[in-house]
């Protein structure tokens, strides 16, 4: 008899967890809450109001737990879990804080030495405006707290960071996640997320992958959650994945475990890859979404072993292989990523090589598909090679009636923009 899993969220990332552990022939139930309309042929989707009834659910059924977005993790509901003998993959809180603090993370990485852009935190509008002098060549302002993916401003001239400054300092946008600003230097080169699973002391690679942050094609407006992204990233070479591991993750780890915090999961590195070296622009403590989109349905080997040795379970014998490209490419509601329109009806036909992730899509009550916020679906084409998966991401795409909808035109080109 196999083994239950509940997976915890509702976006894209959670969609693509629940299509990956629903093949595992060692799960023999999935369950998300809330889930969403595209994961509920899939799962059985209950709608658990709060961390509470999640970890009595949890332990009433005698499930796995996987915990897909950072904010719970950031409350300790692994910590939760975990104490009620729960089996989780999730960080604790303390490990956490890797993301839910730039700052926090940005002292971690100094005590580490891991290679990372220079940067100096800041608290008030008078500190952080005498601070600019110190990035002549271009700053970056971010939030220290979480703001779902929408807490980081790159700046083209002091005019634009001081904006950012103000919208935080002064306006109190994002509330208590950016009364604390780290701003950072910015860094030139390409971008690459790589995450890996570990049980804090060991880890493995899965596959390596391109996000796109902006808004519009040819990486213009603002920053948002994931506009799409590609994998395996088209840079990723044994040499490379030799230096990360010796300069970044296992310097990384082992910093955590000395502070009595050992990571425990999926972390998430977002590196620049400079003419100096790799950097770390910030970790993440769990899946990227909408990376998690791309990478799984690379895989060639089962992915629940591997949360299992994430939670404490016995380290599979071989590293994760994988095969073949995937390209994502986000659909979001118009307006995003400010105000936007829900209820918008969706339709989508299925396309060859293909594959749609939900992110946001409810059912109404006529039961029809409609979006319920603003990056709705991830249309993954999948191919033997990068240029196949984009062209049958894009008939994908165009096979989705979705009113007023936005996505990039540019999603797995290879000509890319630095940062």
């Amino acid at each position: 008899m196999g083994e239950g899993v509940l997976v915890v969220g509702a976006g894209a990332r959670e969609h693509a967890l629940v299509w990956a552990l629903a093949r595992s022939p060692e799960v023999d139930r999935v369950v998300a809450t809330p889930g969403n309309a595209g994961m509920a042929g899939l799962a059985e989707c209950v709608d658990l109001a709060d961390d509470d009834a999640v970890v009595a659910y949890a332990a009433a059924e005698q499930l796995w737990v996987v915990v897909g977005p950072e904010a719970p993790l950031a409350r300790g509901l692994a910590d939760r879990l975990a104490a009620a003998g729960v089996r989780v993959v999730g960080p604790s809180r303390a490990a956490a804080r890797i993301e839910s603090s730039k700052a926090d993370a940005k002292r971690v990485m100094r005590a580490a030495g891991i290679p990372t852009a220079e940067a100096v935190v800041v608290h008030g509008w008078r500190e952080a405006e005498a601070a600019l002098d110190r990035f002549p060549a271009g700053v970056v302002v971010k939030a220290d707290g979480l703001a779902a993916g929408k807490g980081v401003t790159v700046c083209e001239d002091r005019t634009e960071a001081a904006a950012a400054l103000r919208a935080l300092l002064v306006d109190d946008a994002l509330g208590p996640a950016g009364r604390t600003v780290v701003l950072e230097e910015r860094l030139a080169g390409e971008e690459m997320s790589v995450m890996v699973v570990t049980d804090g002391t060991r880890f493995a690679y899965l596959p390596p992958a391109r996000d796109y942050k902006r808004l519009g094609t040819g990486d213009v407006g603002p920053n948002t959650g994931g506009m799409g992204a590609v994998a395996p990233h088209p840079a990723w070479t044994p040499a490379l994945a030799d230096e990360v591991a010796a300069r970044i993750i296992d310097p990384v780890l082992t910093q955590l475990r000395r502070e009595g915090r050992p990571f425990r999961g999926v972390l998430y590195a977002g590196l620049m890859l400079t003419a100096e070296g790799p950097k770390v622009l910030e970790f993440n403590a769990r899946f990227g979404d909408p990376e998690a989109t791309v990478m799984l349905p690379l895989l060639e080997d089962d992915l629940f072993p591997w949360l299992v040795a994430a939670g404490g379970g016995p380290w599979p014998a071989r590293a994760p292989r994988w095969t073949g490209a995937a390209v994502g490419v986000v659909l979001a509601a118009p307006g995003y990523p400010g105000r936007v329109a829900t209820g918008i009806p969706i339709t989508v036909e299925p396309g060859e090589g293909a594959v749609v992730f939900h992110a946001a899509t409810v059912r109404d009550g006529a039961g029809r598909l409609v979006n319920g916020g603003g990056r709705s679906l991830v249309a993954v084409g999948l191919g033997s090679d990068p240029e196949t998966a984009r062209k049958r991401a894009y008939a994908q795409v165009e096979r989705i009636r979705f009113e007023g909808a936005q996505w990039r035109r540019d999603i797995g080109e290879t000509s890319r923009p630095g940062r």
